[in-house]
């Protein structure tokens, strides 16, 4: 059975619709709800503010673009574990597939689980309260561990979302499709208040803070995590229907919608509050819509946010399963893993370890600390990615790319610059944390050597 099992394939049942909203869907979580507040800090005017945005975007556009040349020469699950191993070998692919399970995909499920019952607690304040404390040192700061009732309901949102992706690819993509539109739609509302019943604040001239290089970086790197999320859909290559032309299409198309969705949302934001009121709150868009609606405008900036974490975290799932399954059908990660579920046509294991341990570590209350420690050596991955274009172009130049990358090489090595700004960024801010994630990453290496001498 087992054998059977791990000759079915995963199914194209993903059209341009859903591939594409697991771009818009998965990129736009809580991020522009609070990003503009430390953007706006760091570079003191609305003017500079927004060409980080706009820098921001290209950046993120040009990785779309080359990253949409790879997707459509290399449609296969896992994306860019697919794509480091054909550029570096698959030792390379590995390191990218064991970051995703154990940290990188699990640590941002768990820190949108529990995103989402932060912004619950508006409603039920109770959900925050700590029902069980366990008296061990393995809690934040080496305290006892609590765990709160929101905890729990961020659990069983993970857990419910890992059963409806577990029933079939076709299913969650509808889920994503359905939920991505109606968050795009509350989103609108928000930009939509603010542009035409916001009251226009009176001009002012003061700088909130003196811009600097530093100052710009830093911003563009919080800009650069409010764009993170657009590659989720080269994951689930080997589901797209017709992935030729609807995997560049979803990357490309996604990547500039978002670009516009952020770019209106601040204008409306900066059309209502000074930069000092937005420098001076953590929850712009909450705070925006209290001064037009009240607080039934805070409200609805609530529920926005959690729709907007609901279909990010779903497309986390979706598209993260798919890492370890493409390692394991390799023979480079754990057997079971690569297995295919004989019914739904999905990679069940995969799927359930992921959120098990993305489970695990919101109970932990550690996950920001391994999502942190990690930052640093993906992004090094994706810079990687990126430059696979250039090493595939003379590796394998008869290999067929039914897209190229517009621009291309500047395009491509426009990527790789953005990618070391945030590497060498993060490396200064937090160079502890820095040197732990490489040294997390690099764990993965014996047991690399473990199973590739199993395949030999």
């Amino acid at each position: 059975m087992e054998m059977e099992s791990r000759r079915i394939e995963l199914k194209r049942d993903l059209g341009t619709w859903p591939a594409m909203s697991i771009v818009v869907g998965t990129v736009i979580g809580s991020g522009i709800f609070l990003v503009p507040h430390t953007m706006i800090q760091r570079v003191g005017t609305v003017k500079a503010l927004f060409v980080v945005w706009i820098v921001g975007g290209l950046l993120s556009l040009a990785g779309a673009l080359s990253y949409a040349e790879l997707a459509a020469a290399i449609p296969e699950a896992g994306g860019e574990f697919a794509y480091l191993r054909e550029a570096y070998g698959p030792m390379w692919g590995f390191l990218y597939s064991w970051t995703q399970l154990w940290v990188a995909k699990s640590g941002s499920i768990a820190t949108l689980g529990t995103g989402f019952f932060l912004y619950l607690t508006n409603f039920f304040p109770s959900l925050d309260t700590v029902f069980y404390s366990i008296p061990l040192p393995i809690g934040p700061g080496g305290g006892p561990l609590e765990i709160r009732s929101g905890q729990v309901l961020a659990i069983v949102l993970i857990l419910l979302l890992a059963w409806l992706n577990y029933y079939g690819v076709k299913l969650g993509g509808n889920v994503q499709v359905a939920v991505t539109a109606v968050k795009v739609a509350l989103i609108g509302f928000v930009i939509i208040a603010g542009l035409g019943f916001g009251q226009p604040h009176a001009a002012v001239a003061v700088s909130v803070t003196a811009l600097t290089f530093r100052g710009f970086i830093a911003a563009l790197v919080a800009a650069l995590w409010a764009y993170d999320g657009w590659n989720n859909v080269s994951m689930v290559s080997s589901e797209i229907h017709d992935p030729q032309r609807n995997l560049p299409l979803a990357l490309i198309g996604g990547t500039l919608a978002v670009i516009a969705i952020y770019l209106l949302a601040n204008i409306a934001y900066f059309r209502v509050m000074t930069p000092a009121e937005v420098a001076g709150g953590t929850r712009v868009a909450a705070d925006m819509m209290r001064r037009i609606m009240d607080g039934f405008g805070a409200n609805a900036v609530s529920v926005a946010a959690m729709i907007s974490i609901f279909a990010a975290l779903n497309g986390s799932i979706l598209s993260g399963a798919r890492v370890p399954y493409a390692a394991a059908r390799q023979g480079l990660f754990f057997r079971s893993i690569g297995n295919v579920s004989p019914k739904y046509r999905t990679p069940g294991v995969s799927i359930i370890v992921l959120t098990l341990w993305s489970c695990l570590l919101v109970l932990s209350g550690r996950y920001d600390d391994l999502f942190n420690l990690v930052i640093f050596a993906s992004w090094i991955l994706y810079g990687m990615t990126a430059a696979a274009v250039l090493v595939l172009r003379w590796k394998q130049p008869a290999l067929p790319r039914p897209y190229k990358t517009l621009g291309y090489p500047v395009v491509p090595l426009l990527f790789i610059f953005g990618a070391i700004i945030l590497i060498v960024s993060t490396a200064i801010d937090r160079p502890r944390e820095s040197g732990m994630g490489i040294c997390l990453i690099l764990a993965g290496l014996p047991f690399y050597f473990h199973w590739k001498s199993r395949r030999l």
